[in-house]
């Protein structure tokens, strides 16, 4: 199997929305996908996530299924808090905190230390944990400890279109980093694409491998800009 994890193109946060260049990028990923087709389609219930999605439905003629769980709204409650005198992520201090030794140290326990110990980190995580393996067993592939029981094996491309830190924090789970290595190393672009695939490995067991994290490659076919957030130019 192989399970796509797709961030929202360039989106207007209130209205909730894709800009013009949003939907530009959405057009983008329909036409890539047009080239292999996908088997599923999930969504988060935001609408930016929505729109990302609705041109590769439309051209795939796939009806997408809302996963509520995966919403960007429920992860920002959970792991959110005051950072350098604003709200926002917990994970969006600054990175290089986040490799400190002592937190490092701290294992499984990372959610104790500053400035996670300020928000609800550890059941906001444990949430996404849980919904992400009941999710992945209802596709054949059941969580045990840091790899997947193969249950029914699948070939399937499976998509979901979600978001950037909800997105990033899943990953961690998904591949069994831990979270504050995976958020201080690593982000998720406008409208990029996140391959995983669950191989099926005659032993039964699999543990998911990432084959291409935050592609843009659409964009670049489509000669759109290369941009990461409007900020930095690729």
């Amino acid at each position: 199997m192989l399970l796509y994890i797709i961030r929202h193109g360039d989106p207007i946060y209130n209205p909730d929305s894709l800009t013009p260049k949003g939907r530009r990028q959405a057009e983008a990923l329909a036409r890539r996908f047009s080239v292999h087709g996908l088997d599923e389609v999930y969504v988060s219930p935001l609408i930016r996530a929505q729109q990302t999605a609705a041109p590769t439905c439309e051209v795939l003629n796939i009806e997408p299924q809302i996963e509520e769980w995966t919403s960007e709204h429920r992860a920002f409650e959970d792991l959110s808090c005051e950072v350098n005198g604003r709200w926002g992520w917990a994970f969006h201090d600054q990175t290089n905190r986040l490799k400190t030794p002592e937190l490092l140290a701290m294992g499984e326990r990372w959610w104790e230390a500053e400035p996670f110990c300020h928000c609800n980190a550890k059941a906001g995580y444990e949430r996404i944990q849980k919904a992400s393996d009941e999710f992945t067993e209802r596709l054949g592939y059941r969580r045990e400890g840091s790899v997947y029981r193969i249950v029914s094996p699948s070939e399937k491309r499976i998509a979901v279109f979600c978001h950037q830190g909800f997105g990033t924090t899943w990953l961690s789970h998904l591949l069994a980093i831990p979270p504050v290595l995976f958020w201080s190393s690593f982000d998720l672009n406008h409208s990029s694409v996140t391959i995983l695939e669950f191989k099926n490995n005659p032993d039964g067991l699999t543990s998911p491998r990432c084959l291409a994290l935050s592609d843009i490659s659409h964009i670049y076919a489509d000669r759109l800009p290369l941009q990461f957030e409007n900020q930095i130019d690729l």
